[in-house]
């Protein structure tokens, strides 16, 4: 494995397993994780929330099934915020997506396997383009997965954002027509989706940002003002941990642009 880019905030958010243990439901209230019942997971778990992605995507691998979860996480988070060379980005996240694959066969009730294999599907879609993905198949494969987890877990914040965000994306590519037809993609309920994980949690950054995206990509100028109304809101928030302040400033350059 080559050495990861940096988090560019290092020692402003310092975890350890005790920490992480105490600000659990606030730090995982977007996924859902359980409380990890090991000492070592919950390590593993605090390099994540520190920014140290690579250090916890090893440290979750030595673990085993039980790491993928972090180890799929610390991965993807990397892959979207920090890689700069396109063909790592690719194959981080076909890594993780194998793993998570690997994951469902083993766990299948484990929610967040779901989640994590098309989180990194999804990503991978937008590096290679939207409609090359499509036109590859995984597009229903994301989509089923994310309805899956959102059976199981109904309250699923990030499940929400990430299959609002997989209807817009769809209809922005393909049109309604087409995608309502071959991908079961409708514009309002992309936007309900998107909705309902702000009510779940308000101050979701990823939420907001995702919902900004959105509305350009479905209604384009007519939805700017109200786009750069989530990109500010988003940007006053108060980030939990590393993978929270790198939400922070991808809304801080939306809205720059």
């Amino acid at each position: 494995m080559s050495r990861w880019n940096p988090f560019p905030f290092v020692g402003q958010y310092d975890f350890d397993a005790q920490r992480v243990k105490t600000a659990w439901p606030q730090l995982h209230l977007c996924d859902l994780e359980p409380l990890p019942q090991s000492t070592a997971l919950l390590q593993a778990w605090a390099l994540f929330h520190s920014g140290e992605f690579q250090k916890a995507c090893q440290a979750g691998l030595a673990l085993g099934l039980v790491g993928l979860n972090v180890a799929n996480k610390a991965t993807c988070v990397y892959a979207t915020y920090l890689e700069d060379n396109e063909v790592t980005r690719q194959a981080l996240f076909m890594e993780a997506a194998q793993r998570a694959e690997h994951h469902i066969s083993q766990e299948p009730q484990n929610f967040n396997a779901y989640y994590l294999h098309a989180y990194a599907l999804g990503r991978y879609s937008q590096s290679i383009s939207v409609a090359k993905a499509l036109a590859q198949g995984l597009g229903n494969t994301i989509k089923t997965d994310l309805e899956k987890v959102l059976k199981k877990q109904p309250k699923h914040v990030d499940a929400h954002i990430a299959l609002g965000s997989f209807h817009a994306e769809v209809i922005d590519k393909v049109g309604s027509l087409i995608g309502a037809m071959a991908y079961g993609a409708h514009r309002e309920t992309g936007l309900e989706l998107l909705d309902q994980a702000l009510k779940l949690h308000h101050a979701a950054t990823a939420g907001m940002v995702e919902y900004a995206r959105a509305m350009l990509m479905l209604d384009g100028e007519a939805m700017l003002a109200q786009a750069n109304l989530l990109y500010q809101q988003a940007t006053q928030t108060t980030p939990l941990d590393a993978h929270e302040r790198l939400e922070l400033e991808l809304a801080r350059t939306e809205l720059a642009d």
